[in-house]
Order: structure tokens, then C-alpha cells, then sequence
């Protein structure tokens, strides 16, 4: 990469990026940008910018985008019920494209003539980070310092940043016990005491939901309304999809909605233990397909089924910048304005109880589907049906019958 002048940087007010601000003024003599997204990860941000302006930063830019986060990343993502190998729900990986997109819109605005970020050589968050920066901003310079500074671990980083005057916090130094990521979406944890993935996880990594013993002893009922696809109310108090998201966090974390415990296939070729909390989307993705199940015709539904785990493997290697997410997208919000009602649940211990959804745009039809005696459809009818697609089957079985005969 040619010389950088100004950088801008991915900064999250901790020990690695704090170190990776010190680290790019010295090796590049260049100033450093550090732009800190607030996408709900419950954090002091405020200290976060005065610590970046303590190490030096040329300027700090923090920033709410909370609901930028919520409406144009993770609702049109759960519009495609995105799943990474049926069980994840994405929590890391919608943030990222986000926070690279505000990073070079910055450094538009800034003159900078690069970007940089704390993602480790191993893990997915450098895919995630870079594909973005390439294909907006490929005249950009991309520093990705775990790639390539010579730091070899932890005690070699704190042993730099203690040569600077850098503040290392006392639960900083040592082997930390796990990495935590944190959104409005989900918190994640993984490494060190989650490394095997034979071992229980020891119930202090939870930090959003109660264990199931814990939880009420009471059940606890919710109405959740649609509109065009996404929450719009909680219990029929109307709110931004913002604002629901974090009244099914409070209440799904509560009654311990949303855990998951997960061996997983990073894109480097890696498999990986992470646990995962995600109350609030948990409870979404179950009320919506709820709603689905009455107000999507069938085939629509096995189409877009059948083209969920493309878009989540897109979603999750970083790809959501790229037109086959975006021709993928187009698809499933076609039929987005038919998920509208209501769906009520009742949490209780770890579990999501449906117990009725309805719709003004409903499929259902009581007259076709009662047991009891109609006028709308002729059973006769059945017959012919029946005939026709077993007739496919007659064919190949006579086949087979006279393969065995000679």
C-alpha cells in the first residue's frame, strides 16, 4: 500500500484498537480518524472518545446508528428469514458492512486516504470489513495491523502499550476469558473458555438472558404486530422497528429466549464455538413465520426457503454489497406488504409458545378447510388429482417391475 496521510479507523475504545491507533500514528506517521459506531452495543462511548483523543487521534467521530442499523441492515435481512447454517442468526455479521460503509463515507468527507480496522488474521470480521471497502471505495488503502505487525499475542501487546503510557485495565492483562461482540441485534461470545466445544458454557458468559431456572415462574403472554414485513408495535404499543427490537430484547432476555451454543464454519475454512444471545430477533423471526405460515402462498414460500441459506452464506462472508444479495433481496420483499397482523406468544422458561396469528391479508379459508360438510369443494375432485400425480409413480414402478421379471 502506498503512504498513508490520514487513516481512518474502526475504533472501539478497546485495549486491541486503542493499541492499533498508537500504532498506525507511529508506523505511518500519518493522522488517525477514529470513527466509533453506535449500534447498541450498550457501551461508554463517550469515554471511548476522550480515550481515543488522549492517545492522539486527530479526530473522533462518534456516531448513532442505532436505527440506520436496524431499519436498512438487520430488518431487511429477517425479511429473508437469513439463517447461517440454520441456526445463527447474523448478529456480527449484518454490523460490519454498516460500520465500513459509515467508515468511507467519513473518510470522503475527510480526505482520507485510507482505511483500517481490528480484526484478527483468523476470524471472519477482516472478510467482512475488506469486501466492503473494495467494493465501495477500491482506490482506498485497506491497514489491517493483525495482518501484519509483528506482535505474535496478548503479552506482546501489553507490553507495547505499556512502553507508551497506554492504560491497560487490570482485567485486560493475561489471557482474556472470552472476546465479546455486542449490537442491538445480539451479543456473541467465543475463545478461551469456550474453546471446547465439549464443555458446558459457564452461565457468567451470558449477559443478555436469564438461564432458564432462573426466569419466572409465571408465563409471560405478547402481542406482536406487523407492518410490511417488520415488528411496528409490542403488547399494542406502537413503535419504531428500533424500538420493538429492544422491547423483545428486554423481554425475551427475561424469560430466557434466544440462546444458542454453536459449532460453526468460518469462511477461512475453520470451525469455531461461539455462543450467541439474540432475544429480540429470536422472538421476531418466530412471530413472522408465524404470520407467514397464513398469509404466503405456498410455493412462494418453498421458493424463498429454498434460497435462504445463499443469502445467509452472503450475509455472513460478507457479502452484502455484492448484486446477487441485492437481486436476492428484490425477491423476498416481494411479497414484504402481506406481513402485516398480529401473533401472539407466550414466553415461559427458555420457550416460545404460539397461540394465535392473525391477518387482514389471511390465506386461510375456513370454508375450504373445515372437516365439516361445504359447498365450496368437491372431494370428487380428489380423485383425479390424486391420479394424475401418481401417475409418474405408476409409470417408473412399472418400469422397475419389468427390470426384476427379466
Amino acid at each position: 500500500m502506498k503512504a498513508a496521510t490520514r487513516i481512518v479507523l474502526a475504533y472501539s475504545g478497546g485495549l486491541d484498537t486503542s493499541i492499533i491507533l498508537k500504532w498506525l500514528q507511529e508506523t505511518y506517521k500519518a493522522e488517525v480518524v477514529c470513527y466509533i459506531a453506535d449500534i447498541g452495543q450498550d457501551e461508554d462511548l463517550q469515554r471511548a472518545q476522550r480515550k481515543a483523543y488522549d492517545l492522539g487521534a486527530h479526530k473522533v467521530c462518534v456516531e448513532d446508528l442505532r436505527d440506520r442499523f436496524v431499519e436498512n441492515y438487520v430488518a431487511p435481512m429477517l425479511r429473508a428469514n437469513a439463517l447461517y447454517e440454520s441456526a445463527y442468526l447474523l448478529g456480527t455479521a449484518i454490523a460490519r458492512p454498516l460500520i465500513a460503509q459509515r467508515q468511507i463515507e467519513l473518510a470522503r468527507e475527510l480526505n482520507a486516504d485510507a482505511l483500517a480496522h481490528g480484526a484478527t488474521g483468523k476470524g471472519n470480521d477482516q472478510v467482512r470489513f475488506e469486501m466492503t471497502y473494495r467494493a465501495l471505495a477500491p482506490d482506498l488503502g485497506v491497514i489491517a495491523p493483525w495482518r501484519i505487525w509483528d506482535f505474535q499475542g496478548r503479552e506482546d501487546l501489553i507490553a507495547w502499550a505499556s512502553q507508551r503510557q497506554i492504560s491497560v485495565p487490570k482485567d485486560k492483562r493475561g489471557e482474556a476469558p472470552f472476546s465479546v461482540d455486542a449490537n442491538l441485534l445480539h451479543i456473541s461470545a467465543e475463545g478461551k473458555v469456550l474453546e471446547d466445544p465439549s464443555q458446558e458454557a459457564p452461565e457468567f458468559v451470558y449477559a443478555r438472558t436469564r438461564a432458564p431456572q432462573n426466569a419466572p415462574d409465571n408465563p409471560r403472554e405478547l402481542a406482536i404486530d406487523f407492518s410490511d414485513g417488520a415488528p411496528c408495535a409490542v403488547d399494542g404499543k406502537q413503535g419504531s422497528t428500533r424500538c420493538c427490537l429492544e422491547e423483545l430484547n428486554k423481554l425475551g432476555g427475561e424469560h430466557a429466549i434466544g440462546r444458542l451454543d454453536l459449532v460453526e464454519n468460518r469462511q477461512i475454512g475453520m470451525k469455531s464455538r461461539g455462543i450467541y444471545e439474540t432475544p429480540g430477533g429470536t422472538l421476531w423471526l418466530f412471530a413472522k413465520r408465524a404470520l407467514e405460515s397464513l398469509t404466503l402462498d405456498r410455493e412462494l414460500v418453498r421458493l424463498r426457503d429454498s434460497l435462504v441459506p445463499q443469502y445467509a452464506a452472503l450475509v455472513y462472508n460478507g457479502l452484502w454489497f455484492s448484486p446477487e444479495r441485492e437481486a436476492l433481496q428484490k425477491l423476498f420483499d416481494y411479497h414484504r406488504s402481506f406481513v402485516e397482523g398480529r401473533v401472539r406468544l407466550r414466553l415461559y422458561k427458555g420457550s416460545t409458545t404460539l397461540l394465535g396469528r392473525e391477518s387482514p391479508h389471511s390465506l386461510y379459508s375456513p370454508q375450504h378447510a373445515t372437516f365439516e360438510a361445504d359447498s365450496v369443494f368437491d372431494p370428487k375432485d380428489a380423485e383425479g388429482f390424486i391420479k394424475i400425480n401418481a401417475l409418474r409413480l405408476n409409470i417408473a414402478n412399472r418400469r422397475q417391475s419389468s427390470r426384476q421379471s427379466s
